[in-house]
């Protein structure tokens, strides 16, 4: 055999070996089967259903998942139905939706968090869209319509209020607060949702957004202090806004400024599982892989994409398939948590395999 190739057998066996010490599988490529069987253990491990009202469980352990979290849980299963257009999510979409009702009514005033509303605004309106069920459509709006009547005022030049006790204008209100209006839009042909959608992504893109670098800072004060925080799902808002709305150009910059400056090592930055960071980096990777994808975008951020999917995939345990949001490293053992969870789940839903 050339000494050449018993080098690289060589070097192959000792990365096969720091692999199985590491406790991550071997990479490869992820596959269509492997999205499904992410969205299974998922599942298995944390949806429940009683009566035709259903819930994720906060943890392994038990317990409910919060508001917002349960909000975007429910896009995680629109995301696994727009891969797949399999019955299942749209009947589990449905449950999740009567189960969140029951427990937070039709009337959503009483969550003094602005982006909470918005966040399931989203929700509920992309579920109308995939299935035409006007019971989505219309809570969505009069929850809409709702919120920025109390969110929506003309200080620090516009946008809306995080919280109601009316501190900060923050990206992760007024970026979705774009995408569930132009969505409202679509829904109900009324343009009066789309140009809420444009002042509200012009507002942040003026205030919040760098267009020398592609940074979305994460809020302004009410003296007028723009906060130096990036957060994954902040860029990924404001790319999915900008996407819709048309502005390629700063969807294309928020996108790079992820991928370049918040991805050490090219995976996107790990999270603290207990908070509500754990979800971040799947709705990021939602947005940016729908504006990659709708406009072409694939030689600049798919292998980008895919890098962190396969590792989302790699990082599983082999006892259950549930893998955290602290990729490539291994999942540990013992309680995990939905949110956490969410976001290997999403990767492996909106990035397209190799296959």
């Amino acid at each position: 055999m050339p000494y050449t190739a018993i080098v690289r057998r060589r070097l192959f066996r000792l990365l096969a070996a720091l692999l199985l010490l590491s406790g991550l599988p071997a990479a490869r490529a992820f596959t269509a089967t492997d999205a499904d069987a992410l969205f299974a253990a998922h599942t298995k491990a944390f949806y429940r259903e009683e009566g035709g009202r259903a819930w994720f469980r906060e943890t392994t352990e038990g317990g409910k998942s919060s508001y917002w979290m349960r909000a975007e849980q429910l896009e995680m299963v629109l995301d696994v139905y727009e891969r797949t257009h399999q019955a299942q999510p749209l009947v589990m979409f449905t449950n999740l939706f009567r189960g969140f009702l029951a427990d937070h009514g039709t009337n959503w005033a009483h969550n003094p968090f602005n982006d909470d509303i918005m966040w399931m605004v989203i929700a509920c309106t992309r579920g109308h869209l995939l299935t035409g069920n006007p019971d989505f459509r219309d809570v969505a709006r009069t929850n809409f319509d709702r919120c920025l009547a109390r969110a929506a005022s003309t200080n620090l030049g516009g946008g809306l209020w995080w919280k109601t006790d009316n501190r900060s204008k923050n990206a992760c209100v007024n970026g979705p607060g774009a995408i569930a209006a132009f969505l409202l839009g679509r829904a109900t042909g009324e343009t009066n949702y789309y140009v809420t959608a444009t002042n509200l992504f012009q507002w942040e893109r003026a205030t919040l957004f760098d267009a020398e670098t592609g940074r979305v800072a994460d809020n302004i004060r009410t003296n007028g202090r723009v906060s130096n925080l990036a957060l994954t799902y902040n860029q990924g808002t404001f790319v999915g806004a900008a996407n819709f709305l048309g502005y390629t150009n700063e969807a294309r910059l928020a996108a790079r400024f992820t991928m370049e400056q918040l991805s050490r090592d090219g995976y996107l930055p790990p999270a603290g599982e207990n908070g509500d960071g754990g979800g971040f980096n799947g709705i990021g990777a939602r947005w940016i892989a729908r504006f990659v994808y709708e406009r072409g975008e694939q030689a600049a951020f798919e292998a980008w994409l895919r890098k962190n999917a396969d590792a989302a995939w790699a990082a599983r345990r082999a006892e259950d398939n549930l893998s955290w949001c602290r990729w490539p490293q291994p999942t540990p053992e013992g309680r995990r948590i939905a949110w956490g969870c969410s976001s290997a789940v999403v990767m492996l839903q909106v990035v397209r395999p190799t296959e």
